[in-house]
């Protein structure tokens, strides 16, 4: 097991998170599927997977908790040994006006999205120097560079994802490790669920929201040999709204 090529991804029992396993796993990858709370989604991310011709093993931990993650990853590097992805996908939304913004509402976001970039990367990032190789992608958002109202925690977030992509690009390029990001617009997923997505893509060049796959398919190039001098990037997947 600790030949093969291994990618760990955060929040992946759905949405882009899924189909981002999937994607990994049809280029041979050993995919760990990390999820909070739940399983049976996880599982079946794991099944597609599988039915995508690799293997994989679902992984649950709160990337908000410092302790319990760095519990976890380390245990799935010792038995693994060797990480060379890593997707950093776990995220949520509490949108509302930020008069209106209670602190957990400001602080769940924030945390989720940096507190959980940080908790995550750091111990894998200090494999991937050793080795002198790895490719980390992180998922931003449209909202981190074009943001909207009511969105200001959300913004906060995935801007502050980009910033950091950005300078640890430069901290570690010359060990072999890339870090870059996407920058997902209005993506089919559940967390779009209830929105006026007709109304939303009609300020959309394609006049069309985007899917899972797509943005997958970004991702997993950004993983492979054919991005090896891409580093530092944002690459936006939003039908040209911007």
């Amino acid at each position: 097991m600790s030949e093969k090529k291994v990618a760990i991804i955060t929040g992946a029992s759905r949405g882009i998170g899924r189909a981002t396993a999937v994607e990994l796993a049809k280029t041979g990858y050993y995919v760990v599927i990390n999820y909070q709370t739940n399983e049976n989604a996880a599982k079946e991310t794991l099944r597609q997977v599988r039915e995508a011709g690799s293997e994989g093993e679902i992984a649950r931990f709160d990337v908000v908790d410092a302790q319990q993650t760095a519990e976890k990853i380390k245990d799935i590097i010792e038995r693994l040994k060797k990480i060379q992805v890593l997707v950093n996908n776990a995220g949520i939304t509490a949108d509302g006006l930020f008069m209106m913004m209670g602190d957990d509402e400001w602080d769940s976001v924030i945390n989720t999205t940096l507190k959980g970039f940080f908790n995550v990367t750091k111990p894998i990032l200090r494999e991937m120097v050793k080795a002198r190789c790895g490719s980390i992608v992180c998922v931003s958002s449209a909202s981190g560079i074009m943001p909207n109202r009511g969105q200001a925690n959300y913004a906060a977030a995935k801007a502050g994802i980009i910033g950091a992509v950005r300078s640890l690009s430069k901290e570690v390029a010359r060990f072999g490790v890339r870090v870059n990001a996407v920058a997902p617009g209005l993506i089919e997923t559940e967390m779009t669920e209830g929105s006026p997505v007709a109304v939303m893509t009609k300020m959309i060049p394609m006049e069309r929201a985007g899917k899972p796959e797509e943005v997958a398919s970004v991702i997993s190039f950004l993983c492979s040999p054919g991005a090896s001098y891409i580093t530092g990037e944002v690459i936006s997947i939003n039908g040209g709204l911007f």
